[in-house]
């Protein structure tokens, strides 16, 4: 599930890879939502957007009012 396909915050690539080792490990939706509720404050999912019947995007708060979007099928 986790793969930085899209940065639009221009991360450097440091950073990039940083928060790819981070979510690497998130692959059900599931386990982004506990990874979430672990952090100091947790965080919850924002919103769902479904896209289709099998598709959605899962929105969780991230860092500095920025958000990361997971596409979940």
């Amino acid at each position: 599930m986790a793969s930085l396909t899209h940065d639009r915050m221009g991360l450097s690539q440091d950073q990039r890879d940083a928060l790819e080792r981070e979510l690497a490990p998130l692959t059900l939706l599931q386990d982004v939502v506990r990874w979430g509720f672990s952090d100091t404050p947790p965080r919850d999912v924002t919103e769902v957007v479904v896209q289709d019947e099998f598709t959605h995007d899962v929105v969780v708060p991230w860092k500095d009012g920025s958000y990361l979007v997971f596409d979940t099928t």
